[in-house]
């Protein structure tokens, strides 16, 4: 199951998995666009491993890392806990 965690300003989403056998948490970023449908990137925590990686420049993919880097603590928190709705009790 994927649970939502952010949307940013240009419209790029980004989602998390629970916790996964492994210890990691795979994260997921999207992002409309005209052309191609969706850009999309995939990494996984706690190692910043990016496996998929689709129409996205390297200054884009370079913005959403810094995002994750910077919340991961809450993606691994939020992931053990069934997603920020279940984490935070709304």
């Amino acid at each position: 199951m994927m649970y939502p965690f952010m949307q940013l300003d240009d419209e790029a989403e980004i989602v998390h998995s629970e916790m996964l056998d492994d210890g990691r948490v795979k994260v997921y970023v999207e992002k409309p666009d005209e052309k191609d449908g969706f850009h999309n990137m995939t990494c996984y925590l706690p190692d910043y491993s990016i496996e998929e990686l689709y129409g996205f420049s390297n200054a884009e993919k370079d913005r959403y890392m810094e995002v994750i880097h910077s919340t991961a603590h809450l993606i691994m928190e939020f992931a053990q806990e069934g997603g920020f709705e279940n984490a935070s009790s709304f």
